[in-house]
């Protein structure tokens, strides 16, 4: 029997022609059964970490966790607001009574009795009357407006404001005097003191406590 002769194949000669050769390859389905368990581990894992996601937003604990984090950054769990709206309230509280405010009333235009109707009619109101009449110099014939209300610097939020509800229209100046007394000084534009209803209402919201902010709406 020759070498080239397999077992088996009865004592014929066969003769190996060509370049190729049969090549012994390794089964592929292994390969095919990785990979699908290892693409089902990668699937399972998915769903449930969606589902764990679904269950956070359905059951708030991300609402819960988002209102914490905010409440974080409310100073002193909103104690701010409180401040301001009790800050608010002393300020209102400063704004003088008529009562308290002494009023001079100055005539600057070229009718006569203005000065004396205006004071009576704001001495009805609760002021206090001091001196009434022409008006100085610096201010006789000059005013094209309604009038002026002159007072000390210390009187810009409180009296001058105050003040300022029964003549609408006013221009508010301060100067370097000492006193506390206003000055209501009558311009040409002037026709009468703002209706007593219509004063009253806006001396009533000058009074009332402002709504104080409160920082972050959500504290």
């Amino acid at each position: 029997m020759s070498m080239l002769t397999p077992p088996g194949m009865g004592g014929k000669k066969y003769r190996i022609t060509g370049d190729r050769y049969p090549r012994m390859r390794r089964p592929r389905h292994r390969r095919r059964i990785v990979l699908t368990i290892v693409a089902a581990v990668c699937a399972f894992g998915l769903v449930g970490w969606g589902t764990l996601q679904l269950i956070d937003v359905f059951g708030g604990r991300g609402n819960t966790a988002q209102a914490s984090q905010e409440k974080k950054h409310c100073p002193q769990g909103g104690k701010t607001g409180k401040a301001n709206k009790a800050q608010a309230g002393t300020t209102a509280q400063k704004l003088p009574a008529p009562a308290t405010l002494t009023v001079n009333v100055f005539n600057a235009t070229p009718r006569s009795g203005l000065a004396k109707r205006t004071a009576d009619e704001l001495q009805k109101r609760g002021f206090k009357i001091g001196k009434v009449g022409n008006a100085p110099a610096a201010y006789d014939k000059k005013i094209k407006g309604a009038g002026i209300l002159l007072g000390p610097k210390a009187a810009v939020d409180g009296p001058l404001k105050v003040l300022a509800t029964q003549l609408a229209g006013a221009q508010q100046k301060t100067d370097d005097r000492k006193g506390a007394e206003l000055d209501l000084i009558i311009g040409d534009a002037f026709k009468e003191l703002t209706a007593q209803p219509a004063a009253a209402k806006s001396l009533a919201l000058l009074s009332r406590p402002s709504p104080a902010p409160s920082g972050d709406p959500k504290c």
